[in-house]
């Protein structure tokens, strides 16, 4: 069964390959810490791989034999060298490690072992002068011949699979008897299904197979490749006992050399592999976010954990407290601002604006009571329905790296809510004007009875004495004295029983006031603490998406 090596149909184009490359870094860079370190360890390797690769020789062409013990690759690779550089005998396995032959001049090929691993004491050089212009079609090869995969020594077995993650071409050499061997077929040919494009199988000495049983072999063979996704790959009969035996072989390989691009291949393979590995990371649809109400409900939770209820009572309380101080009547003034102000006890700021004590200027810290069991529950719930919501929708992995973002800043909440409340501005800093109009009115009737006491007390001194008396002007039938004492006493009452409907209206609204810049403030937390990672994850998910999708273009 003769067949044309089919992976020179398609060229990769070098950008393009570089691109999609540079799109796998792309999603590692969205990815990473946010997806699991062992479902990006492929796409890692493939970055690593790719870049050492791409930055070594693009003129030689590592070409790898491998297969079971007893399939004859090591006398394969002797008689395609066209000398005994590979140990053959009846021992198994015979082979144990990786021997090279370089076609044509060392100096690229060396570094591209160095990388492979083939230890200097195992590489040769197929370069003679006897050979004049017969092995120049194959200037650029470097052939490699692998330890036995199926090597009692393990070893061996993980050598092989390091080398074949390395080479550009792999040459799958089977033999009549072992040919259906399940491990080959299992572990090793049905995961290179994507590399079909730099993959061949020989049957080897096929010279012990009768003429007619041949082709029935091949075509057996060709059933168990075809099963394996392997359609289409050339399959070639070999024999290492006479030069015509491995003409079809070394006419692919030439081809292979003279394209220079079979590293590009199989690179092109190993992106398609991965990104493979990676579609069920993302999806299509584009996340929507956290929603309007989650965030509302969050901002609830924020204010109940930081106390904004408490202190939007203790602003109402202290509204009225310093209303009262300032517009009540002067004589009890005094002791009223005795009194402790409901603010200065959670240590916000007092009647003048001012910290409680300058340390607070400098350190945020109050006092406002901690959240009890039931609003911490509450708070949780919050954040794992911003979580939940945002996740919603998004591939494995996802909705636990925006549960974990969600909650990745949930250490710092409680001494940002609370600088959000201590530098809030609660509206009271200033003293409206109404209270220092009512004041003066307040200290002009006091100062008007204090007159009238004061005139009548004098009077009575007089009389005492019997020194003259005053002439007391009357209004009406009341004297003068009397009228501005009584007068600026029921004055006094008067304008605070009248104030104080006032006071209790306007604290309430400083209290509403005061409410809706602290949920601003707890609000803006949120936004900081809870949904900027959050959507930072998010825009993360899009970055990887849209990576990858540019990383699967061919």
């Amino acid at each position: 069964m003769r067949e044309a090596f089919r992976g020179g149909d398609q060229r990769v184009d070098p950008d393009l390959l570089l691109g999609r490359l540079d799109a796998v870094r792309r999603f590692l860079a969205a990815a990473d810490g946010r997806l699991p370190d062992a479902q990006l360890v492929p796409a890692h390797t493939l970055v690593e791989r790719a870049g050492a690769r791409l930055a070594l020789s693009r003129d030689h062409t590592v070409v790898a034999l491998a297969g079971a013990t007893g399939s004859g690759k090591s006398s394969l690779f002797n008689a395609l060298a066209r000398l005994e550089l590979s140990p053959v005998g009846v021992r198994r396995p015979t082979t144990g490690v990786a021997h090279a032959c370089v076609w044509g001049p060392q100096e690229g090929a060396a570094r591209l072992l160095d990388w492979v691993g083939v230890l200097p004491r195992h590489r040769f050089v197929r370069e003679s002068p006897l050979d004049a212009d017969d092995e120049a079609a194959l200037h650029g090869l470097v052939l490699l011949d692998l330890p036995d995969f199926d090597s009692v020594q393990r070893s061996h077995r993980l050598e092989v699979d390091r080398l074949l993650g390395l080479v550009d071409l792999v040459v799958w050499v089977v033999d009549p008897q072992k040919y259906a061997d399940r491990v080959i077929h299992t572990s090793y040919l049905r995961e290179f299904h994507r590399h079909r494009d730099v993959t061949l199988v020989v049957l080897n000495q096929a010279d012990r197979l009768p003429p007619a049983e041949l082709p029935r072999v091949q075509a057996d063979l060709r059933r168990l490749l075809d099963a394996d996704g392997l359609d289409g790959v050339p399959l070639l009969a070999t024999t290492a006992t006479h030069p015509d035996g491995i003409a079809e072989l070394r006419a692919a390989l030439e081809r292979t050399v003279a394209e220079r691009q079979a590293a590009l291949r199989r690179l092109a393979g190993d992106v398609d592999g991965v990104v493979a590995g990676l579609d069920e990371l993302v999806g299509t649809a584009r996340p929507g976010g956290p929603d309007d109400a989650t965030a509302d409900e969050l901002t609830r939770a924020l204010a109940g954990t930081a106390g904004v209820p408490a202190v939007t009572e203790a602003v109402q309380r202290a509204y009225r407290h310093r209303a009262v101080a300032s517009t009540g009547w002067p004589l009890v003034r005094g002791w009223r601002r005795l009194r402790p102000d409901p603010l200065r006890r959670l240590h916000l700021p007092g009647p003048t604006g001012d910290a409680a004590d300058p340390a607070e200027s400098l350190v945020a810290a109050t006092s406002v009571p901690d959240p009890t069991a039931a609003q911490r529950s509450a708070l949780g719930l919050a954040i794992r329905a911003v979580a939940d919501h945002a996740g919603a929708g998004l591939p494995a992995g996802w909705p636990n790296a925006v549960t974990d973002a969600a909650r990745s800043r949930l250490g710092d909440l409680p001494d940002a809510l609370d600088r959000a409340v201590a530098g809030s501005d609660l509206g009271l800093n200033r003293r409206p004007f109404w209270w220092r109009l009512v004041g003066t009115v307040q200290w002009l009737v006091t100062l008007a009875a204090v007159a009238g006491l004061g005139w009548l007390v004098l009077g009575y001194a007089l009389r005492a004495l019997g020194l003259p008396e005053l002439d007391n002007p009357r209004v009406g039938e009341v004297p003068l004295p009397t009228l501005l004492l009584l007068g600026g006493l029921l004055a006094g009452l008067l304008v605070a029983a009248l104030t104080r409907p006032v006071v209790r209206w306007a604290a309430r609204r400083a209290r509403r006031r005061a409410e809706q810049r602290l949920n601003a403030a707890v609000a803006a937390v949120g936004q900081e603490y809870v949904l900027a990672p959050v959507r930072d994850v998010l825009t993360s998910y899009d970055e990887a998406r849209d990576a990858l999708r540019d990383a699967a273009r061919r």
